[in-house]
């Protein structure tokens, strides 16, 4: 008999059984007491993890699925707004507002908050190291830090915030991509010699994989650079050093050593992909003279976005617990000085109250009393997006 992996399936989800069993005891008092009430469910943020000025929301898709068919109304804002941790004028920004009766749907919230707490953390670290990056590709290499069943959503998440591609074979198909990679240590061992494995690579894989030589298996960067060039030539598109820090002293001046030695022999053409526990520093060092950066564990292990859900309203009885601010509210956004600005629900405020350009309302409707009537958007559009917002964005602060 076959054991099973420690993970929840798409049944086990969907019925509520990875909630937290407190909600079921509160969904069993409320039926003994014959009360479901109509209530109004509100989604903010804590304050964002290493004090973050934005993250970018993503985790949507998730979240229509797992409530499609439960008979409530969602509204949010689009997958891959970038938003602030509160507005303007110091209130929490919502992004996202359940409509429903509260025992319909209260057992999801604890899965609802994962889906959207860890998704927008990836996918904020993937912005943030793109916006260093800038025009260099980022390739996203971090499934294997953490559980395989969440390998797409990671890959998902990091391509929308901004890396180029991904590594899973699954992830990409989850966005429509074809995944890209190079070669492990491991086929260079195996085949006794970074030689006779970069003459494989080149002999078995298909013209359009683009011919990357690792370099620093057995010997020193520059020596196997110059030697994956000699061998392939102009087949050669790149050379990938994956040293960990622990054991390369400064990357920046082995990259120039190895780019300078390359360029005198004809080689320039070649180009220098840097792996290996890169992190928002090195990248930054590095960006001037590295072509692509593979990134790992900083993008896939980073910090969930603290999300809540809060009761904001009751049978339309504005109501909130200490620390949290009452009533249905629209988020809006003024499209010239970029800011945001929460309003209470049905307040006619069209004119920004800082350049006094018109507002635009940012909350769409997703389902509609457990129908889909809006589906989640293709990945490529939501990562587009993402990227346009983020060449108005300083890393650190936001307008």
């Amino acid at each position: 008999m076959k054991g099973r992996f420690n993970v929840a399936n798409y049944e086990e989800i969907k019925s509520g059984l990875t909630s937290d069993i407190y909600f079921f005891r509160t969904v069993e008092i409320l039926k003994g007491e014959n009360i479901n009430p109509y209530v109004v469910a509100e989604f903010t943020m804590h304050r964002p993890p290493k004090n973050w000025p934005w993250v970018v929301f993503t985790g949507l898709d998730e979240v229509i699925e797992l409530l499609d068919g439960v008979p409530v109304d969602l509204y949010a804002i689009p997958e891959g707004t970038i938003i602030p941790y509160k507005d303007y004028f110091g209130v929490k920004v919502p992004v996202m507002y359940i409509h429903g009766k509260y025992a319909d749907f209260a057992l999801y919230e604890t899965p609802i908050l994962g889906m959207i707490s860890q998704a927008t953390g990836i996918a904020t670290k993937a912005a943030r190291i793109k916006k260093i990056a800038g025009d260099k590709t980022v390739l996203a290499f971090g499934i294997r830090r953490m559980h395989p069943a969440i390998a797409p959503m990671i890959d998902r998440a990091s391509y929308i915030g901004g890396c180029d591609a991904v590594s899973s074979v699954i992830g990409a198909k989850t966005i429509g991509i074809t995944p890209t990679g190079t070669m492990p240590h491991a086929l260079i061992l195996a085949l006794g010699s970074p030689e006779k494995a970069w003459v494989a690579f080149d002999k078995h894989m298909p013209e359009d994989v683009p011919r990357i030589a690792l370099v620093d298996t057995i010997s020193d960067e520059k020596r196997e650079a110059l030697k994956a060039a000699e061998i392939l030539g102009k087949r050669l598109f790149g050379v990938r050093l994956d040293t960990p820090s622990s054991r390369r002293g400064n990357m920046k001046d082995i990259v120039l050593e190895v780019k300078w030695e390359l360029k005198l022999r004809g080689y320039d053409h070649v180009k220098i992909v840097v792996s290996g526990g890169l992190d928002e520093e090195e990248i930054e060092k590095l960006k001037d003279v590295v072509d692509a950066f593979g990134v790992g564990s900083s993008i896939s292990n980073a910090p969930a976005v603290d999300f809540a859900m809060d009761l904001v309203e009751v049978e339309g009885n504005p109501i909130a617990k200490r620390g949290k601010i009452a009533g249905r509210k629209m988020l809006m956004k003024c499209e010239l000085c970029k800011n945001y600005f929460v309003f209470p629900k049905g307040e006619k405020s069209t004119k920004c109250p800082v350049c006094g350009s018109t507002l635009k309302p940012t909350f769409e409707k997703y389902i509609e009393n457990g129908r889909v009537i809006k589906e989640p958007e293709d990945p490529k559009e939501i990562r587009k997006r993402v990227l346009e917002q983020l060449k108005d964005l300083g890393l650190n602060t936001y307008p």
